[in-house]
């Protein structure tokens, strides 16, 4: 009877999620979104001030003569694909698959490297072409607001592979499972602001707007 108790009580923490089968762990992801509306207003900012500047060119380069859609749609790409992994890797977690978790994690920080390696270019290729980050008012603002998304890219990339160093160690278990899902979150959500990225910066600056 008590093994049996024991397994129905497995069966539930694994449907509920194991990131919030403690009490802990609920007030870590509950804390984590109250971060993320901070997050939201923090871009919310860099995006107002983007559209205030992006017109002011100072007879600078335009986002029009700049702006690389096939390599940003790469970069797009991956990012996006990242997201659909980190999704598969938290499936795996709540199965109590760790290899699986840690082979989706794996791809998940290969596809952010992939990501930031092609914002590399892409921003060494601006500043060949004279388009600095003083060069006027809308590059200093192109580069606060997508330099600043690149960085969280990054922050993300380390953060998730620690993880993967602590779940080879340790495993997957109600204290580090909530720590998983946190960064999953936040990977998401750096994804969603990218296709506002795209969307507000790079389709609206190729067709003029």
């Amino acid at each position: 009877m008590e093994s049996q108790q024991t397994l129905v009580n497995a069966t539930d923490r694994m449907q509920l999620g194991i990131e919030t089968s403690t009490l802990e762990g609920r007030n870590k992801v509950l804390g984590f979104w109250v971060f993320l509306g901070g997050e939201c207003a923090l871009f919310a900012s860099l995006f107002a001030i983007y559209l205030t500047l992006h017109g002011q060119t100072l007879h600078g380069p335009t986002a029009k003569e700049l702006f690389n859609l096939p390599l940003i749609g790469l970069a797009t790409l991956f990012l996006l694909t990242s997201s659909l992994t980190g999704v598969l890797g938290i499936n795996a977690m709540h199965r109590g698959n760790r290899r699986s978790l840690l082979r989706w994690l794996g791809v998940t920080v290969l596809l952010g490297l992939a990501f930031l390696a092609v914002q590399v270019i892409e921003f060494i290729t601006y500043a060949h072409e004279g388009f600095g980050f003083s060069t006027s008012p809308f590059s200093c603002a192109f580069y606060a607001l997508v330099g600043f998304h690149g960085g969280h890219v990054a922050f993300g990339v380390m953060w998730i592979s620690t993880l993967m160093l602590q779940l080879k160690k340790e495993g997957i278990t109600a204290r580090k499972a909530p720590k998983v899902f946190i960064a999953s979150l936040y990977w998401h959500f750096v994804d969603v602001v990218w296709v506002f990225i795209f969307t507000v910066v790079y389709l609206m600056g190729i067709m003029g707007v």
